[in-house]
């Protein structure tokens, strides 16, 4: 069944998966540069986001609850389309092809890349490990954890988000350089037939019918 739009692009995002995605993405940038002037003097003027030092240090945690509550709608919705696949792990081994623009020699994939689901992955995990560990951090005057489990939540925290930023900028770069035309599909919510024939094909035929 074909759902091509009247425009001749093909729908990738609806509107309500594109809202999910920008409110994660809004809330993250305010958790990294908030989360970022805590770790370290350096960036303190970071907090002016957030309305200066105060202002961050209450945000911080109500706005971590809000993206890992929206990221976790979209990891229920989008984990099916995660799960690697034989011929991904084949397009792994070839990036060198890929890199070239030899794609007569790449295995034809659905709608996310190996690259684009190991990332989804890392995020999952990340997310929930930031989670735990800032509950314990943000609470625990309230619910009096041991030292111990306070100071290992603290390096979680740590690690976890600076994994996370890393993910997000090669995410960033491959969406805004790397592959052109994948930012429309989170603005404008469709993809050209051109673009998603040449990096999705299995998804493509899926999508609109056409061989």
């Amino acid at each position: 069944m074909s759902i091509v739009m009247k425009s001749g692009e093909v729908p990738r995002y609806n509107a309500s998966e594109r809202v999910i995605h920008w409110t994660v993405a809004i809330t993250f940038i305010l958790l990294a540069a908030s989360g970022l002037a805590f770790f370290h003097p350096a960036f303190w003027f970071l907090t002016s986001l957030l309305g200066g030092g105060t202002w961050s240090r209450i945000l911080h945690p109500f706005l971590g609850l809000v993206m890992f509550a929206f990221f976790a709608v979209m990891a229920v919705k989008y984990w099916k389309e995660n799960v690697i696949k034989p011929y991904d792990r084949e397009w792994g081994k070839r990036l060198s092809d890929v890199i070239n623009n030899r794609d007569d020699n790449l295995p034809e994939i659905d709608k996310y890349n190996i690259g684009q689901k190991q990332l989804f992955w890392v995020m999952v995990a990340t997310m929930v490990l930031l989670t735990l560990s800032g509950v314990v951090l943000w609470r625990d005057t309230v619910f009096a954890f041991p030292v111990t489990v306070v100071r290992v939540s603290a390096v979680v925290h740590a690690i976890a988000s600076f994994v996370l930023i890393l993910g997000v900028i090669v995410h960033m770069y491959s969406a805004i350089f790397w592959v052109k035309g994948s930012l429309r599909a989170m603005t404008r919510g469709t993809v050209t037939h051109a673009w998603a024939k040449h990096h999705h094909p299995l998804w493509y035929r899926r999508i609109t019918g056409n061989k």
